[in-house]
């Protein structure tokens, strides 16, 4: 498999996964015009996929679905709150699908299981997905760190997991209080920390490349999220000597293009 970021944080997020010759977006909240442009600088066209996954309704991951879905003749799939809570914001589309969060099931040669996460949005959704080798896992825009997704990201060979914001940074920011609450709750974005000690729980040998991703450009900075995640995931490496290697999601550009191989 194979999978890259194209783009994560407030300003809008879309990542990459292919496997077993079939390709997918995992949201679409950059505009049509940047997804395309980004998936070209990997030598992606938009034709060559074969389907939208959605995670939730918030515009910074649905913008340009609508048009990419239309362009592309791209199928969309959400669970049916998603729909009913985005509105005219997902009409239009070439086919709109739905999924059950916690039911897995097949696009081509990829197994898809979308399972539940804790955020501010009507049912969103985290998702595992596998071909017969390996599995990537989606986690970002969740508050807390649950029993269940604790379960569905173990054993995962790629991950992409929220590494959103730095208590301090976000405490002595400019945010309203109102809006430091809600990135603080359980139904808000996970600290840096809290995506460095969950690493820690998921870690195992076959564990090859994990994106922090969503990371705040006003309440966090790279080098910290790096730093803290390096933290824990550094000590396991060295005990086991077998290295996960660690690289960030950006808002304005392309992350690393990771191909995970056998180990």
């Amino acid at each position: 498999m194979r999978f890259c970021v194209l783009g994560s944080g407030s300003k809008g997020n879309a990542t990459y996964i292919a496997g077993n010759g079939t390709s997918l977006l995992v949201d679409g909240g950059l505009s049509g015009r940047q997804v395309k442009e980004r998936l070209g600088e990997i030598g992606i066209d938009i034709a060559s996929l074969d389907a939208i996954l959605i995670t939730h309704e918030h515009t910074d991951h649905i913008r340009g679905v609508p048009v990419l879905s239309r362009q592309g003749k791209l199928p969309i799939y959400a669970n049916e709150a998603t729909y009913r809570a985005a509105g005219p914001a997902l009409d239009n589309l070439f086919t709109a699908r739905e999924f059950s969060t916690g039911t897995s099931f097949s696009i081509n040669g990829l197994e898809i299981h979308p399972f539940s996460i804790s955020h501010d949005s009507a049912d969103p959704v985290g998702f595992v997905i596998s071909d017969s080798h390996h599995s990537v896992g989606y986690c970002t825009d969740t508050g807390t760190v649950s029993r269940l997704i604790r379960h569905r990201l173990s054993g995962c060979q790629g991950l992409i997991l929220e590494s959103n914001h730095d208590p301090d940074l976000l405490k002595n920011g400019k945010y309203p209080p109102y809006l430091k609450q809600r990135i603080r709750s359980k139904k808000g974005h996970l600290a840096n920390q809290d995506a460095a000690d969950f690493l820690r729980e998921l870690w195992h040998e076959g564990l090859a490349h994990v994106v922090l991703a969503h990371l705040s450009e006003s309440n966090n900075r790279p080098e910290l999220a790096m730093l803290q995640a390096g933290q824990a995931l550094e000590p396991l490496a060295r005990q086991n000597g077998c290295r996960t290697e660690l690289s960030l999601g950006h808002p304005d550009r392309i992350g690393e293009l990771v191909i995970l191989c056998d180990r």
